[in-house]
């Protein structure tokens, strides 16, 4: 695999790592507890985060399939274009810039600590599987809507760095609602 690649997927399993840990450390009464009315809990940060992966896994299947028809070689270097580069600075943690989420990403806690581990580890899976699937295409060339506003859109290669980073964000959130600063 490419390293830039190798290092989004190591991105992923690192944050697999985190919420494994969170899922030992955080007793299961406390996953669905605010520490704060205007700040999510842990079971919501992780039910977002589920959400999230579960609206990009169609557009990143579609993205790697006109990748595919390009018939194009992979640079030596993947680069995120402008508005990717962007988004993926004011995506990790610690958080810079707080976004209030668009309605269908508003998570639930109600649902059981286990069953959205177990929901993020497959969506883990799909994501790496794809994430290896496009390697070797021009990432930068394809471009990705965001499902989070239709009005931004960043190259393929971008989003694939975006997703994990995102994915610590909220880990982060959700460490900092364990340790009473969320």
């Amino acid at each position: 695999m490419h390293p830039q690649l190798e290092l989004i997927a190591d991105e992923y399993r690192s944050a697999q790592r985190r919420l494994h840990d969170l899922l030992r450390t955080v007793p299961v009464e406390r996953w669905s507890k605010r520490a704060h009315p205007d700040r999510w809990s842990v079971a919501e940060c992780v039910a977002h985060l589920n959400l999230t992966s579960v609206e990009y896994l169609p557009l990143l299947r579609e993205a790697i399939a006109r990748a595919r028809t390009l018939d194009l070689p992979a640079p030596a270097r993947y680069r995120r274009d402008p508005v990717g580069w962007l988004l993926w600075w004011t995506m990790g943690p610690p958080v810079r810039v707080r976004l209030k989420t668009i309605a269908r990403f508003v998570p639930s806690s109600a649902v059981a600590p286990s069953l959205l581990v177990t929901e993020f580890e497959r969506l883990q899976r799909i994501q790496l599987d794809l994430l290896a699937q496009a390697d070797h295409l021009p990432l930068s060339q394809v471009r990705v809507t965001s499902p989070f506003n239709a009005r931004v859109h960043y190259n393929l290669y971008a989003c694939f760095t975006i997703l994990p980073r995102h994915q610590h964000r909220h880990l982060w959130q959700a460490e900092q609602v364990w340790a009473g600063r969320g």
